[in-house]
């Protein structure tokens, strides 16, 4: 069944915790670091969990993020509720370990929730399995250092009974105290198996609590869209699907981390997979006063005025050509299909395999230039084919040439068939 999220194409995902003082990375600095983390460091247990007591983001302004969303286009903001730490950014009667008992005591995730919903831009809310602070769990603990995938302490059953009846009374406080929700999107699933998770009863009662709600992929056995992480696959899932990335190497607010993508990375990365039927996921990480980090911000303005004049063929789009017929990324909306040029071209670009006769106008999408253009097909074609597929040459002049990406609209007259 196709949703909104189909063509969403840009969202924005928010990690963001009580460690987000310290400037390291959520979660696993305490577990000493992962191997996909180069900037984690090793933080002692007890350290790590003691600025949880002394969170207060006194700069936070979710209108800002919002407003800032709303700008560059994004669809839906995904936030971190409880990340692997188990520290709830909500107010939750299951634990003290929360933002309720910080110096700073508001409900985040309200704030959140509450300024994204009004600036008309849908809600997710991360949820993370995993509990290393929790005693069922059972925390985990410096004696069980180094970290290890597949070997992980087990609880009892009578604390994993315990664990699962408090691990459901979150989401269900998280799926009922803040109205609609339309994504929930879960992680850490790899530490248990679906039979421990219960995997089938809390997909039934979310389904139950929120009817339309979209579950991610990493709820095992179950999910509605898949969420390749840190790279664009090289051919696109079966089904619904979006590419959470970072903007420099780290998911939380990490100082040290200076290896940033380019602007022109970030806006070819969100071309390639809006033509690949995909929704880029890209993470802002704030500091632990609640800003955003400035050097995220000064390539997010960039993407910004980008999509200001491109944005038409990105949001709302559906998979353009087939590789075959462009060299390059392409969308398509109706009977425009949009060329993202991510290469300068060398005088011309040839789109082939197109109904030539149906052109009716090429033109830079930005400042609707009109651009000069030829075609040809078989001769034959010509003749006894009122429809022909044929080449399109286009001349793309250096003043049509974008920075960034160079986004041309090419529109069809209406016909039955699909293009």
């Amino acid at each position: 069944m196709k949703t909104w999220f189909d063509t969403a194409r840009f969202g924005m995902f928010v990690h963001w915790g009580h460690s987000s003082q310290r400037g390291c990375e959520l979660s696993w600095p305490l577990v000493g670091g992962v191997f996909s983390l180069p900037f984690c460091s090793n933080i002692p247990v007890d350290e790590y969990h003691s600025t949880g007591k002394t969170f207060n983001p006194q700069k936070y302004n979710p209108q800002e993020w919002a407003r800032l969303a709303k700008r560059l286009g994004i669809q839906y903001a995904i936030l971190t509720t409880k990340h692997h730490d188990g520290f709830a950014m909500f107010h939750t009667q299951q634990s003290d370990f929360s933002i309720q008992n910080s110096p700073y005591g508001k409900d985040i995730v309200r704030e959140f929730i509450d300024a994204m919903r009004e600036n008309g831009i849908r809600i997710g809310l991360y949820f993370s399995l995993i509990d290393w602070h929790h005693p069922d769990y059972p925390a985990f603990t410096e004696a069980d250092k180094p970290y290890v995938f597949g070997q992980h302490r087990q609880p009892t059953p009578e604390q994993w009974q315990r664990f699962v009846q408090f691990m459901f009374a979150q989401v269900r406080e998280l799926l009922t105290n803040y109205g609609k929700i339309d994504i929930i999107w879960f992680d850490g699933g790899w530490e248990r198996s679906p039979e421990q998770w219960q995997t089938a009863a809390l997909n039934e009662m979310i389904r139950s609590l929120q009817p339309d709600i979209l579950i991610n992929d990493r709820l095992p056995g179950f999910g509605d869209f898949d969420t390749p992480e840190q790279f664009i696959p090289p051919q696109p899932p079966d089904r619904a699907w979006e590419t959470c990335m970072t903007i420099n190497e780290s998911w939380g607010y990490n100082p040290a981390d200076t290896n940033f993508k380019s602007a022109r990375q970030l806006i070819h990365t969100l071309c390639e997979v809006a033509g690949k039927g995909g929704n880029l996921l890209l993470n802002a990480s704030p500091m632990g006063d609640g800003q955003i980090q400035p050097e995220l911000l000064e390539r997010l303005a960039v993407v910004e005025t980008w999509l200001s004049a491109n944005q038409e063929s990105i949001i709302g789009t559906s998979p353009g050509l087939e590789p075959w017929q462009f060299y390059g990324t392409s969308t398509r909306r109706g009977n425009r299909v949009y060329l993202h040029l991510l290469m300068k071209p060398y005088e011309t670009i040839s789109v082939r395999g197109v109904p030539i006769k149906r052109i009716k106008s090429v033109q830079v999408l930005a400042n609707r230039m009109e651009l000069n253009y030829s075609t040809r097909c078989g001769i034959m074609d010509s003749f006894t084919n009122s429809d022909p597929l044929g080449e399109l040459t286009i001349q793309v002049p250096e003043s049509a040439i974008d920075p960034y990406a160079t986004a041309i609209a090419i529109d069809f007259t209406p016909a039955d068939a699909a293009l």
